[in-house]
């Protein structure tokens, strides 16, 4: 069936990251069991925080907690945004052409620092207000209070934007994410690098073969 939505992720495919980039913000701030940032126990903190469970400040004082972390706010922002890249305006471009041939929207599990820093890029930058400008709709897991690869979160985006999932593609970096949304029924597309967004459309319209 061909496709009509475009489900895009955000992190790994409309802006790269580099999660060790955070790590090594966080090892020059004095932790010294860096380990402790790949821990469960971490991971499970930062998951919370992308749901919008726990505030910024309680995300704040938990990772003083845990990493036996003396830091201000601005510090730990710093340090925690340090593993996201600006957004590339090729990659924008791309996104805006392909607007005009598909109904696009943006999923990303995000949480509400990060979110800061790259709205105010995309506002500084490029005009946009917010990111529901820019796609036809734009969701975040802390304001949804759900995260992929959980069923939920697609089922709502279906279900509030009246999508077959027969007709619409996902596109995520992550293998769990990609199989979570082909068990719905969508099409989907591993993006893995080196390969980009720009790669995968020409004149804002898909090369690809599903």
């Amino acid at each position: 069936m061909s496709v009509k939505n475009i489900i895009f992720d955000f992190g790994g495919v409309v802006i790269d990251i580099d999660e060790q980039l955070t790590i090594n913000e966080f090892a020059k701030l004095g932790v010294e069991d860096i380990s402790k940032a790949n821990s469960p126990e971490f991971i499970e903190i930062v998951k919370k925080f992308e749901k919008g469970i726990i505030t910024p400040e309680i995300f704040r004082n938990k990772l003083r907690d845990y990493l036996d972390l003396s830091a201000t706010d601005q510090e730990i922002d710093d340090a925690w945004n340090a593993l996201l890249f600006d957004i590339p305006q090729e990659r924008l471009e791309v996104i805006e052409k392909v607007k005009k041939n598909y109904n696009i929207f943006l999923l990303s599990n995000s949480n509400e620092i990060h979110y800061d820093l790259y709205l105010r890029d995309l506002q500084l930058r490029f005009g946009y207000n917010e990111f529901a400008e820019l796609f036809h709709q734009a969701y975040f897991s802390f304001d949804l209070h759900l995260s992929k690869p959980n069923s939920e979160i697609y089922e709502f985006v279906m279900y509030q934007e009246g999508l077959n999932p027969e007709e619409t593609l996902f596109i995520d970096d992550k293998p769990e994410n990609i199989e979570a949304a082909k068990k719905l029924g969508f099409q989907t597309y591993q993006l893995i690098k080196p390969e980009r967004i720009r790669d995968i459309f020409t004149d804002g319209k898909l090369n690809l073969k599903l």
